[in-house]
């Protein structure tokens, strides 16, 4: 819950910086000298690729928790126990011996929305992010691609 307020500040956050910069874009577009129009030009074109790339973040997020939800109804979430730290996350060691077993079921089964999305999380157990998201994002393409079928 603590991390949709977080995104719901910083979407205001944004939607309030995008304002205040689009009001600045205006007036150096209307200014009459070209290096301000340049400006301002930029000052539209950054706010639209900021945009964007939230956007896309927040459609992941969506994306990610609909096929958790899909999973845990499936009863086919991992059901390990792995012990985490007062923080809440994972202790590594633990989450590393069981990471061989996700990443074979990925190999194994390539076209498995659902073997690249408990990858995914056990990457994430064992503190690699990137490639977590690598994985929830494969598992995403697939279940789509799936979906359409």
């Amino acid at each position: 819950m603590s991390a949709r307020i977080g995104v719901a500040v910083m979407a205001v956050l944004l939607a309030l910086y995008i304002v205040l910069v689009g009001q600045r874009a205006w007036l150096l577009l209307t200014s009459g000298d070209t290096v301000a129009v340049i400006m301002g030009a930029a000052l539209i074109v950054l706010p639209l690729l900021a945009v964007w790339g939230v956007g896309r973040e927040l459609w992941f997020g969506v994306r990610a928790e609909q096929l958790g939800r899909r999973l845990s109804s499936e009863d086919a979430l991992p059901t390990e126990e792995v012990a985490v730290r007062p923080s809440g996350r994972a202790i590594r060691e633990e989450a590393d011996a069981v990471f061989p077993v996700y990443r074979a079921a990925a190999e194994q089964n390539p076209d498995d929305w659902r073997a690249w999305y408990r990858l995914g999380l056990a990457y994430d157990a064992s503190g690699d992010r990137r490639r977590a998201r690598e994985a929830v994002r494969r598992a995403i393409r697939l279940e789509r691609a799936e979906h359409r079928s």
